[in-house]
């Protein structure tokens, strides 16, 4: 009942982005039906319809990364003081926070269902004169567990990621102890401005760091270790296509419909070179940061450097993702063949929903980093700095990440794009 409270009373903007949720669970849903259609339609051709449930792996992925922004991004349920005194504590609010994406989620898989039902017939009767009994399967009985099935695919991992991320801290530690895991011990820290040298035995461990996309503690500017891991990824990606391409061989696996065929090391060339972007992304952005230090840098470039340094955890990993759709959906559109009548509607849909998934996500983060650095903004502002100035700030964050990552993206759709173009 509290998640349905809070679900009513929040802004608009927080509906829209629960709406937005919604929206992708329920195209992502219907693609899954969509692959019970065509296993009901086809049951000789088993393998296919395996395929096309395994390329539903990627739609499912790009909505559970957007409920993830848009849970982070709700301010009813972030902690704040008082609320632990009425039983409304970290651990509870997690739960809220679960349940109102599984809310969303569901109303999503709900709608699924009812379109996939009325383009069935099973509702109103067959409309568009019966185009799509392709991958409908009106003539064969829908089996009602296997649908409900697929359909809770996307509320119960989307519920559970969210769980998992705002678990409190301390209640991860001790599910590990109870594991028989034993925690790292964070590094011991001087309590108050003392140097490290006079800390007491007495003084109290310093907290641990915050977990990726959460506040950074005042003052410490994280810098991301994982750029050299998401390189050697890229690096290694881009050199297993460029192998493919230049041996030819190895099994072909299909692409969805539409798509053109390509040897399986190519799409794992791909699949290395989409996780070396999202690894990357969060040192990148934090090394546009240092960048605008350089050379003897003014007050409004520190201002622009600093930020991105504090929120490249927080937006780089979104910026990344983003990278890798753009440089797959360019290294596509470069081979598509708009006569080829084998594109189908369902290749557009999957398409649509992972590129708007992945742009809704770098959005909603920008709006959580804005959260983030508010009380910043407002300091800021109450000792004079002029709105322009921050304007301006943001201008210089913005076209800082612009001319790495483009050219970035650019370089790598043209690469992917190489081994199919032969």
């Amino acid at each position: 009942m509290l998640a349905l409270r809070l679900t009513r009373s929040a802004h608009p903007a927080v509906q829209a982005r629960r709406l937005l949720v919604a929206a992708a669970s329920a195209a992502t849903g219907f693609l899954l039906l969509s692959t019970l259609g065509h296993a009901l339609t086809h049951p000789e051709a088993s393998p296919g319809s395996l395929l096309r449930l395994a390329w539903c792996a990627v739609p499912l992925a790009a909505t559970v990364h957007l409920a993830l922004a848009v849970a982070r991004t709700d301010p009813g349920t972030r902690p704040r003081p008082g609320l632990a005194a009425i039983g409304l504590g970290p651990a509870r609010l997690m739960a809220v926070s679960a349940t109102t994406t599984a809310l969303s989620t569901l109303l999503g898989s709900m709608l699924a269902l009812l379109l996939f039902l009325h383009l069935r017939g099973d509702l109103t009767g067959m409309p568009f004169d019966g185009a799509a009994t392709d991958f409908l399967a009106a003539d064969h009985p829908l089996p009602l567990p296997a649908a409900l099935t697929l359909l809770s695919l996307v509320p119960a991992t989307a519920s559970a990621s969210v769980a998992l991320m705002l678990c409190p801290r301390d209640t991860l530690v001790a599910a590990r102890s109870a594991a028989g895991i034993r925690p790292a011990r964070p590094p011991r820290m001087p309590a108050g401005p003392r140097a490290a040298d006079e800390a007491q035995p007495g003084d109290a461990p310093h907290p641990p760091p915050p977990a990726d996309g959460a506040a950074d503690a005042p003052g410490h500017l994280p810098d991301p270790t994982a750029l050299p891991w998401g390189a050697a990824l890229l690096a290694t990606g881009l050199a297993v296509e460029g192998y493919a391409s230049r041996t030819s061989t190895g099994a072909a696996l299909p692409l969805p419909t539409g798509l053109p065929t390509a040897p399986t090391a190519v799409l794992l060339g791909w699949t290395l070179t989409a996780v070396g972007l999202a690894l990357a992304g969060p040192g990148l952005t934090h090394l546009c940061g240092r960048l605008l230090q350089t050379a003897r840098p003014g007050a409004l470039r520190l201002l622009a450097g600093r930020g991105l340094m504090q929120e490249a955890a927080r937006i780089g990993r979104p910026l990344g993702v983003v990278c890798a759709v753009a440089s797959g959906a360019y290294a596509v559109a470069a081979l598509y063949d708009p006569a080829d009548p084998s594109s189908g509607p369902l290749t557009t849909l999957g398409a649509a929903v992972v590129a708007c998934c992945t742009v809704a996500t770098l959005l909603t983060t920008a709006v959580e980093a804005r959260q983030a650095r508010a009380d910043t903004t407002a300091a800021l502002l109450r000792l004079g700095a002029p709105g322009k100035t921050l304007r301006t700030a943001a201008a210089l964050r913005a076209g800082a990440l612009l001319s790495l990552f483009v050219p970035l993206t650019l370089m790598v759709a043209e690469l992917a794009s190489l081994p199919l173009a032969h």
